[in-house]
């Protein structure tokens, strides 16, 4: 029961979701920039998250909420 439970999933997988990936890899030799377009997605996502949080960094930092000073933490 349990090999065949685990035979499904690896057909969900192989044959319906990894379908688009499939397609992408197919037309990498016609459109590079098309083959990568989930790359680029990923990287599009990465660059905003990293802006954000640097500027929230950036805010918290000015506020200065932080204690900066040596004896803020127990083990210093």
């Amino acid at each position: 029961m349990m090999t065949a439970f685990f035979n499904a999933l690896g057909d969900l997988f192989t044959n319906v979701l990894f379908v688009p990936f499939s397609f992408l890899g197919e037309i990498e030799l016609d459109n590079w920039w098309m083959a990568n377009a989930m790359t680029w997605v990923f990287i599009f996502i990465g660059l905003g998250a990293f802006t954000f949080w640097m500027g929230e960094l950036k805010k918290f930092s000015q506020s200065g909420e932080e204690d900066k000073s040596i004896s803020s933490h127990s083990y210093l």
